[in-house]
């Protein structure tokens, strides 16, 4: 029997590569949310004021529920706690190569 190697949990799960970067994107911001939320101290009444959201929605965001919320609502979510993605395409790196960085940024 042939054993399988993936790079993540996501790509073992996903049906394709897109979905499996999607699916890790997704999982990264929530759990940097859950960082800063767990910095503030914040409850989920604070969560669902500060996001506008109902308090189930808070725990689906809390608890890494990834199916619940998109890319464009964390990235909306992102927003309204005062935070940007800036995406930068950088061209001739050492080894002759691009790369795409991704800068977080206050509002």
């Amino acid at each position: 029997m042939e054993k399988l190697k993936y790079k993540s949990v996501f790509d073992a799960i996903a049906e394709n590569s897109a979905e499996a970067a999607d699916m890790k994107f997704r999982a990264d911001l929530m759990l940097v949310m859950r960082e800063l939320f767990e910095d503030q101290r914040w409850t989920q009444a604070d969560i669902m004021a500060a996001l506008e959201i109902a308090q189930p929605r808070a725990s689906e965001l809390m608890t890494g529920k990834l199916d619940k919320f998109s890319s464009d609502k964390l990235i909306g979510f992102l927003a309204k706690l005062g935070y940007q993605l800036q995406p930068h395409y950088h061209r001739n790196q050492p080894d002759g190569t691009a790369e795409i960085r991704c800068i977080v940024s206050r509002i």
